[in-house]
């Protein structure tokens, strides 16, 4: 397999982990699932974890196991690298998400970047939404145009 085949197969699953990132928060943590995920929307929170952290672990075994059966012993397949990208989302997930935007670790507070202020936007905007129901701007990384207007 090339490395423009691997750059691609990485590259093109990364992007469509936004869309299957959005399918589940906005189908399954705001549905079926909702039992683990309403404390993420709970306010005054004072715990260091909650339920909806188990979700890392659901997003990331599709990974893992891709990573683990693509790493085959005569040649690594493309389910490898599809793992990788889930993997690079999941990575990005976690610094912008759970760091960037709710400040687990107090670093990158201070932005002036317009794309990252309408991300904090969007996400407190889907955040003033208690319940399952009526929520707003479920994707991570694609910002809905309404937020980005406010910070051009």
């Amino acid at each position: 397999m090339s490395v423009i085949s691997i750059i691609l197969i990485i590259l093109a699953t990364y992007i469509f982990m936004e869309f299957v990132a959005w399918s589940a928060h906005r189908f399954l943590m705001h549905g079926l699932l909702w039992n683990l995920h309403r404390d993420h929307h709970e306010k005054n929170q004072n715990h260091k974890y909650e339920k909806n952290d188990w979700f890392f672990l659901m997003f990331a075994t599709p990974s893992i196991l891709l990573m683990y059966f693509g790493f085959g012993s005569d040649e690594i397949t493309s389910m490898f690298w599809i793992g990788i990208g889930i993997a690079l989302y999941g990575m990005t997930y976690v610094f912008v998400h759970d760091i960037f935007i709710h400040q687990r670790i107090k670093i990158f507070r201070n932005t002036k970047s317009p794309y990252f202020l309408s991300m904090r936007r969007a996400h407190k905007m889907h955040h003033k939404h208690l319940g399952k129901e009526d929520g707003e701007a479920f994707g991570f990384l694609w910002v809905p145009q309404k937020y980005r207007k406010e910070y051009k």
